[in-house]
């Protein structure tokens, strides 16, 4: 039996057209229905010279981090800005999503920082120790070492051992 063209088939035929091509466009190759996100940007501020900062905001893009970096001769400024205070303190400053970043905080902290946005004004790795995010030597073992959560009253506590 030959079923005639109608208008209804005809229309229903277009919108099955059209949500195909919008399911081709949105849904990625994949299969994942997540949309893309935009990375988040982190802007960081550091000494033109400073090789371990430079790794360090590599580290961050390598982990999906969009980075802004502002140069500076001297960084003290950005840290009494953003509080840090003084017991926490390292080679660059960082601030995303309105966290202070202190020193060689790993991408995986701050992804964690983010997600769980606890009350707290940032993450610190005080000192440059071996092995974190920045700071590999191949040569030198990797030293233990606590990233340090510190609210606006300089309260500090471990956010995470490595």
């Amino acid at each position: 039996m030959i079923v005639p063209r109608t208008r209804l088939n005809e229309d229903t035929m277009s919108k099955r057209i059209l949500l195909a091509a919008l399911a081709a466009l949105i849904i990625p190759a994949n299969g994942s229905v997540l949309a893309q996100r935009p990375a988040t940007t982190v802007q960081v501020y550091k000494s033109p010279t400073c090789g371990c900062c430079a790794n360090w905001v590599k580290h961050l893009q390598q982990h999906g981090f969009a980075t802004q970096v502002t140069e500076m001769e001297d960084v003290s400024a950005v840290k009494a800005k953003y509080n840090v205070p003084d017991r926490v303190q390292s080679c660059h400053t960082a601030v995303v999503d309105g966290y202070v970043l202190e020193g060689h905080v790993p991408a995986a902290d701050v992804q964690r920082l983010l997600k769980d946005r606890p009350a707290i004004a940032g993450l610190a790795v005080p000192g440059m120790p071996i092995g974190s995010p920045g700071m590999e030597v191949p040569s030198m073992k990797p030293q233990a070492y606590d990233v340090i959560a510190f609210d606006k009253q300089g309260q500090l506590k471990v956010f995470a051992s490595h």
